[in-house]
């Protein structure tokens, strides 16, 4: 049976703190990183909204130009059209008495009215004063006037065949201005005199047009960006859901659930990844079976052989121990024999001691004895009974313990297994140079560091060094009887404390293993570690900077924790 996927929320992380808005910047940046649906919708929505804003701010600039230009050319074409019928009234009606000329004058002036729509009407007398001429006349006295320019009335007067127009702003009697366009041209009484006429145009509707207008390219703006956000979350959500169920079903076959698969709609290209993705599946689970079902049978042949190997290799570790016993009986080539028949005994103990541990390992029946127990008291034990052979390689080893001291629970055996064997590998592969154990503590953990100044090892070997059975050096003969499997194991029995086994090493400076465990069992180790894996810039020290071997003393019962000012000495 197959389990389709139905949600796609398994391998989201969850995004908490909105309430915060100091937090947002945070959120949106990580919602940015993960989500393909959200970054696509966002580059979406911000490029339509540019397009949107161009067009609409050049619409609105057309529309600004042609209206205010069509205005202009509708109010030139008035001033025109009433300037003409004013000169022709005049033109028809020219009499040589004053009064007769004024009537004239009101005539022309009721026409300008009539045929225009300009909202002030002026007319100024060019040139000196004529007896019979009429005189001056405005339909705004007083207001008309200041808006009138010194390089304006010049145009007028110079040009008496065109048009001259100047943008304005009107008042429009609550103190305020409306934009406005004054236009002048001349009035020719002929024989009598010429004068200045100004007409000047209201045009305070075209910015009212004009806001119409623009609100209404914002306002459909505004819905085309909506529109074109809800188009793309919709096509987006179909593309994105097959994509998102994908990794949530990768995610859980990862995590062991071999049984998961994506549920297939339509004939599609997702549809025909949803089917390859389900065989990819199958075939996966298929070989996955077939490598656990082959696996159980490697750790149980290893597991009955080494337990069928017990009773033969304890009959011939005695035969083997008697008969070293007497080798001094024994002819020299014979008594030669014996000997290495008990070493190679003895490697062959240790060597299944080591393969019926991986076997309970593989098979997770493993189980820890924990107690109360110093890491810096058992460092120092663990020295102490490896002098001997520190002594027969030439190695100097010293203890420098500034924490530690304070019983944490753990299983002592295994951990006293990791110490020797870490100091075993300084010891054989130290090159006779000096050896530091350090031991060190915080609130969250203890530490055990490892630190030799041998040949080291390359970059590429250091990720293999805790691989079963491997060496960085095949040509290198061990010294002390490896197995290889020493720091398989060990790493085993400090992922089982839930602690770490990390290493350092580099050609020319050395290796430097640290053991790190909780305080408390299932504990996740979290922030500084109390030893760092990476020595730095540590070339060495000499053994007069590690100080005098001095023992460590350990805090009496009662006393309380003393990891905080442990033995400034070395040991």
């Amino acid at each position: 049976m197959t389990a389709p996927i139905t949600g796609v929320n398994a391998t989201r992380t969850p995004l908490t703190g909105w309430r915060l808005w100091r937090a947002w910047p945070g959120n949106i940046a990580a919602l940015w990183r993960r989500s393909l649906r959200f970054r696509t919708l966002l580059v979406t929505i911000g490029l339509t909204v540019l397009a949107v804003v161009v067009a609409c701010v050049w619409m609105a600039l057309q529309i600004q130009n042609d209206l205010y230009t069509s205005r202009q050319e509708q109010v030139l074409g008035d001033a025109e059209q009433a300037r003409s019928a004013a000169q022709r009234t005049l033109d028809a009606a020219v009499q040589s008495e004053a009064v007769q000329m004024q009537s004239v004058m009101t005539l022309a002036f009721t026409a300008l009215r009539d045929q225009s729509s300009a909202q002030m009407i002026a007319a100024y007398r060019i040139g000196p004063p004529v007896a019979n001429a009429p005189q001056d006349f405005s339909t705004a006295e007083g207001v008309i006037d200041p808006l009138l320019t010194p390089a304006m009335r010049e145009q007028v007067r110079n040009n008496p065949e065109r048009q001259i127009w100047q943008p304005i702003a009107l008042p429009d009697g609550d103190g305020g201005t409306t934009p406005g366009i004054m236009v002048g041209q001349q009035l020719d009484i002929q024989g009598v005199a010429s004068y200045e006429l100004y007409l000047a145009y209201d045009l305070a509707n075209a910015p009212q047009t004009l806001g119409f207008v623009q609100g209404t390219l914002w306002i459909v703006g505004i819905g085309l960006v909506l529109l074109i956000s809800g188009i793309a979350w919709f096509v987006l959500r179909s593309v994105t859901t097959p994509i998102s169920e994908a990794a949530d079903t990768s995610a859980r076959l990862a995590a062991g659930q071999l049984d998961v698969r994506l549920e297939v709609r339509g004939e599609d290209e997702l549809a025909t990844l949803g089917r390859s993705f389900n065989a990819m599946a199958d075939s996966m689970e298929s070989q996955i079976k077939e490598l656990a079902d082959l696996s159980l049978v490697q750790q149980r042949f290893v597991s009955d052989v080494s337990h069928e190997l017990r009773t033969p290799l304890t009959t011939i570790r005695l035969a083997a121990d008697m008969i070293n016993d007497q080798r001094e009986e024994f002819d020299p080539a014979t008594a030669r024999a014996a000997e290495l028949l008990n070493a190679q005994v003895q490697r062959f103990e240790v060597l299944l001691t080591d393969l019926l541990e991986i076997s309970r390992y593989d098979a997770g029946s493993v189980q820890l004895e924990l107690e109360p127990t110093s890491l810096a008291h058992l460092a120092e034990d663990v020295i102490g009974s490896m002098q001997q052979l520190a002594d027969q390689h030439g190695s100097d080893v010293r203890l420098v313990a500034p924490g530690g001291y304070s019983p944490v629970d753990m299983d002592a055996r295994r951990v006293r297994r990791i110490v020797r064997n870490l100091l075993g590998n300084a010891i054989e592969h130290g090159e006779a140079r000096p050896i530091v154990v350090t031991v060190d503590s915080n609130q969250q953990a203890v530490a055990i560091g490892v630190r030799d100044y041998g040949m080291g090892m390359k970059a590429g070997d250091v990720e293999h060094v805790f691989d079963r059975f491997w060496r960085a050096d095949p040509s290198r003969k061990r010294t002390i009887g490896g197995t290889g499997l020493g720091l398989s194991i060990a790493l085993g029995d400090a992922k089982l404390h839930g602690g770490e086994l990390a290493v350092w090493s580099e050609l020319g400076r050395g290796t430097n293993f640290v053991l790190t465990l909780p305080r408390k069992a299932e504990a996740a180790l979290t922030g500084q570690l109390p030893i760092p894996v990476d020595p730095g810039d540590d070339v060495g020290p000499g053994l007069e900077e590690l100080g005098l071997t001095e023992p460590i003393e350990l805090p009496r019962p009662g006393t309380g924790d003393v990891d905080a000012g442990g033995p400034g000495g070395a040991s």
